[in-house]
C-alpha cells in the first residue's frame, strides 16, 4: 500500500487511459481524474525518440526520487507504479487508486522532470 494506492489486478480494469510522452517533455493528457476504488490501466506511449518513464506518487515522493535519479541516472525500475518506456514503445501501469486526494506522475529521467514533464491524478471520493 502506498499513499496513492496499490498495485491493481488486470481483471479489475474497467478503463484504460493512454498517456502520450513526447520529447518536448510533456504528457498528454497531463491530468487524470479517477474515482476512489477504481483500478485504472495507464497505457504510457512513448511518441518520442528518447527514453521516457511515468512514475506515480506523491509530490514529495517524486521530488525525492528525482533527486536520487540525478545521482544514479542508470537506476533500474521495477515497481508496479512505474513504466520505463523506450522510444516508440509502450508500457502499462495497472493501479488501484484506493485513497482520495491529489497525487502526481512524472518522468524522473534527469532533465525531464526539471523540464516540466509532470502531471496530476485527482482521486475523487466515492
Amino acid at each position: 500500500q502506498k499513499d496513492w494506492g496499490i498495485a491493481g489486478e488486470a481483471s479489475a480494469v474497467r478503463r484504460t487511459i493512454t498517456v502520450r510522452m513526447t520529447d518536448d517533455m510533456k504528457f498528454a493528457p497531463a491530468t487524470i481524474t479517477v474515482t476512489e476504488g477504481e483500478t485504472l490501466r495507464i497505457r504510457a506511449v512513448n511518441a518520442g525518440k528518447v527514453l521516457h518513464e511515468i512514475v506515480l506518487g506523491t509530490q514529495a515522493e517524486l521530488d525525492a526520487h528525482a533527486e536520487l535519479m540525478r545521482k544514479h541516472p542508470n537506476m533500474e525500475h521495477d515497481e508496479p507504479y512505474m513504466a520505463h518506456v523506450e522510444a516508440g514503445q509502450r508500457g502499462d501501469i495497472v493501479w488501484q487508486f484506493n485513497r482520495p486526494g491529489t497525487f502526481a506522475f512524472a518522468c524522473l529521467i534527469p532533465g525531464h522532470y526539471e523540464a516540466g514533464m509532470r502531471g496530476t491524478v485527482t482521486v475523487r471520493p466515492r
